[in-house]
């Protein structure tokens, strides 16, 4: 497994533990450093009178320190991968101490009992009856606020954007709270998502007419639930915020077994520090592109981590959907290998612009509500205008999601030659998420 500073510094939680990684990169602060095949582990010398004990499974990778740290991974662990990305013959080539082995051992069983008991939830018989009753008492809810909803949209309309004002948000978020209520969650962030864009930016009226356009097309979708198909009601039931079944979805979904190749990743903090961290992934065979979509809470840290640029073989588990992209890892994961960085120069079946294009549309046509598309960018060329920072590519320049000191950096890299881009894109802008040009690499990292 080959490591690189960029990729090791986009599992940093914040801009903060990155920063803090960078200053414990002197070898004379780590008195034990040590490393196989499966693990990388250290001893690292803080304030206290005893070191603290790092260690990094690579199959992951997962992160283990005995400092008091909250953070997932600390900045012991993000230190430990640098180092080793950066010199690894620091490493002594040697059996793992016991310290070392036994979180390994215990770690393994984790991971097993966890699958074991995710093949017993498949297997247990499930009472058809009260599922059942249960779908029919949670439509039942969701029909009186999708009504209720209907007639809000109506009087908005009828009133005209030229009547909202900041006053108008607390109706909004008041509408929001009632669809959560009304076991509809996720039209009801939708909801509080437009309360927040109200009165902000020129183009404001755009945003929130085009918004309350999807929220009609929603309601039109739940009265017309009987007439959909599967994969289209199975999107429905994403956009209403059902709780999705993942064992379901392993034991339904038919394997698609590839090798894996990171496109791109990115974490971003929600409310309540709630973590979520986005992994799109494309298989080097099917040509087929991923959303591994993952959440943490409190800090507690992602079971496994991802390396930008890096492949892995596994076998991806594809959720129902018109338009499918978001997977999970149904098994078969081995531990990242050598960089792709040259290979991300490279076409994959089927990466022209216009198939890039034409991808994304068939996903919107399938699903109108969703939200995000991967778009690789081959032959772009950064650029800065009035406007802000934006990508030329394919004769049309797309307005980037980028923070300055991003931009910048984009730019210097690519020095205006043509580079590919692989990033998010939401109707609107492309949040950039990987580089890749005849300089070098970027990848996408907490600020």
């Amino acid at each position: 497994m080959e490591l690189s500073a960029e990729s090791v510094l986009a599992l940093a939680p914040d801009a903060s533990s990155a920063k803090a990684a960078t200053g414990l990169l002197k070898p004379a602060q780590w008195p034990t450093l040590g490393a196989n095949p499966a693990a990388v582990w250290g001893e690292c010398q803080g304030s206290g009178s005893k070191p603290y004990q790092t260690q990094v499974d690579l199959s992951g990778p997962t992160f283990k320190c005995s400092c008091p740290s909250r953070k997932f991974p600390c900045k012991h662990g993000l230190a430990l991968l640098l180092l080793k990305a950066k010199d690894a013959s620091l490493f002594k080539l040697d059996a793992p101490p016991l310290w070392v082995s036994e979180w390994l051992r215990a770690h393994t069983e984790r991971v097993q009992k966890k699958e074991e008991k995710q093949r017993e939830q498949v297997l247990k018989p499930a009472d058809p009856q009260a599922a059942l009753k249960s779908q029919q008492q949670r439509w039942a809810r969701i029909d009186a606020g999708v009504a209720e909803l209907r007639q809000w949209l109506l009087d908005q309309v009828a009133r005209g954007l030229g009547s909202l004002g900041p006053e108008s948000r607390s109706t909004w978020e008041t509408m929001a709270a009632r669809l959560v209520d009304a076991k509809a969650p996720g039209l009801g962030q939708r909801l509080g998502t437009m309360a927040d864009d109200l009165m902000d930016g020129a183009d404001w009226p755009e945003k929130v007419l085009r918004q309350l356009g999807q929220l009609q097309l929603a309601c039109e979708a739940v009265a017309r639930r009987d007439g959909l198909s599967e994969p289209a009601l199975a999107d429905l039931r994403i956009l209403l915020g059902w709780p999705l079944d993942k064992e379901a979805v392993l034991a339904e979904s038919p394997g698609v077994a590839d090798h894996w190749q990171v496109l791109g990743v990115i974490q971003e903090e929600r409310d309540n520090n709630l973590q979520e961290r986005r992994v799109w992934l494309e298989g080097r065979q099917s040509g087929r592109r991923a959303l591994v979509l993952d959440h943490s809470f409190g800090g507690k840290g992602f079971e496994q981590g991802w390396f930008c640029d890096s492949s892995v073989q596994a076998t991806l588990a594809f959720y129902p959907s018109a338009g499918p992209l978001r997977a999970l890892v149904a098994g078969g994961t081995s531990a990242p290998v050598a960089s792709a960085a040259e290979s991300a120069a490279q076409p994959a079946s089927g990466t022209s612009a216009e198939q890039e294009w034409r991808a994304v549309a068939e996903r919107v046509a399938g699903n109108p509500w969703s939200g995000l598309h991967p778009l690789r960018c081959r032959q772009a060329v950064p650029c800065h205008g009035d406007d802000g920072f934006g990508l030329r590519w394919s004769g049309r320049q797309l307005p980037l999601q980028i923070s300055e000191s991003q931009g910048w950096a984009l730019m210097a890299l690519s020095g205006g030659q043509e580079v590919s881009v692989m990033g998010e894109w939401n109707g609107d802008a492309l949040r950039p998420l990987s580089m890749h040009g005849g300089d070098g690499a970027w990848h996408w990292s907490a600020e």
